[in-house]
């Protein structure tokens, strides 16, 4: 198929041009990049470490902090430079491959909530038959579609917007290469993008939303319903209260981004959001799971203890 695309490279204008603001939020977004680096770094350390953990529940955990210290790598380098230089040029297809793989991670990262949810679920309603039914083919399989269905989500955008025909201006209104304000920029029909912007990443962010929602339902009807002790009921509530932190901090913000998607939208706003679930959330996530759990608390504990240059006599 022949390229119609005249623009050969973007100019992001980032978040702000207020050279004293853009030193603050570099050593804002600096720090906060290196908690995310280091947290999230942290916890996938010890899934893989510590035999306790080798439960299908931090297999899941070792997934989302992988994902999330990729997810956060794809902007956060960009938007760093972008507080240092005036003029931030990128690529065409270096655009395109921003876009692909924070669409392809952040699409990945919705669906694996949701497949934690199910295991969850299992864990709390279905105790005696929990290690037969997420065996670890199973955890497999499933880890392995989570990244699949996302990849493939992003590809579909990634092809779309390659053929849209963009003759200039190449000023992007964002911090990176995002699909919104890319569609904004091109001169040719961008209806089907929308569309697709609409219906299938709406529905990859909203199946496993829904699915997590009706998950904690049967959950807590068999809480209240099965379970007697009230002490037994709160410790295993407890260990889904993080995944339901996680879910409301990520699925809210790309909730109102992507499916609210349209061309007037406000491109204030949409950097924003995006700042909440590229940056705030992958760095709460580790924060959320390491100080609501003990057992993770104390692989990290054990694992600083034993690397200690010196012992106590």
């Amino acid at each position: 198929m022949k390229n119609w695309t005249d623009v050969s490279e973007f100019i992001l204008l980032g978040l702000t041009k207020d050279h004293r603001l853009q030193q603050v939020l570099f050593t804002l977004f600096l720090l906060f990049y290196v908690a995310c680096l280091l947290g999230n770094g942290a916890i996938l350390a010890v899934t893989l470490a510590e035999p306790r953990l080798r439960s299908p529940m931090y297999f899941f955990l070792g997934n989302l902090s992988c994902l999330d210290i990729c997810y956060s790598t794809v902007t956060m380098p960009t938007v760093l430079t972008g507080f240092l230089i005036e003029h931030q040029s990128i690529s065409f297809i270096g655009c395109l491959t921003q876009l692909h793989f924070f669409h392809f991670l952040g699409s990945s990262e919705a669906v694996l909530l949701g497949v934690m949810a199910y295991d969850r679920y299992v864990a709390i309603c279905n105790p005696l038959r929990y290690t037969v039914i997420m065996n670890k083919w199973a955890c497999v399989t499933l880890a392995g579609a989570t990244w699949a269905a996302g990849f493939c989500h992003a590809l579909m955008h990634t092809v779309v917007t390659s053929q849209l025909w963009f003759c200039g201006p190449n000023l992007v209104p964002h911090f990176f290469c995002d699909i919104k304000p890319l569609l904004k920029l091109a001169c040719s029909s961008t209806t089907l993008n929308f569309l697709l912007l609409k219906v299938v990443t709406g529905t990859i962010a909203l199946s496993p939303f829904f699915f997590t929602l009706l998950s904690y339902f049967y959950i807590i009807s068999f809480l209240f319903f099965k379970v007697q002790s009230w002490r037994n009921r709160w410790k295993a509530f407890s260990t889904c209260a993080s995944h339901l932190s996680v879910v409301a901090i990520f699925y809210i913000p790309v909730l109102s981004n992507y499916m609210l998607a349209s061309a007037s939208g406000s491109s204030e706003k949409d950097m924003i959001i995006s700042v909440l679930y590229s940056l705030i959330t992958p760095v709460l996530n580790p924060l959320i799971y390491t100080l609501r759990n003990q057992e993770v608390k104390f692989a990290i504990r054990k694992i600083l203890n034993k690397n200690l240059p010196f012992k106590r006599g």
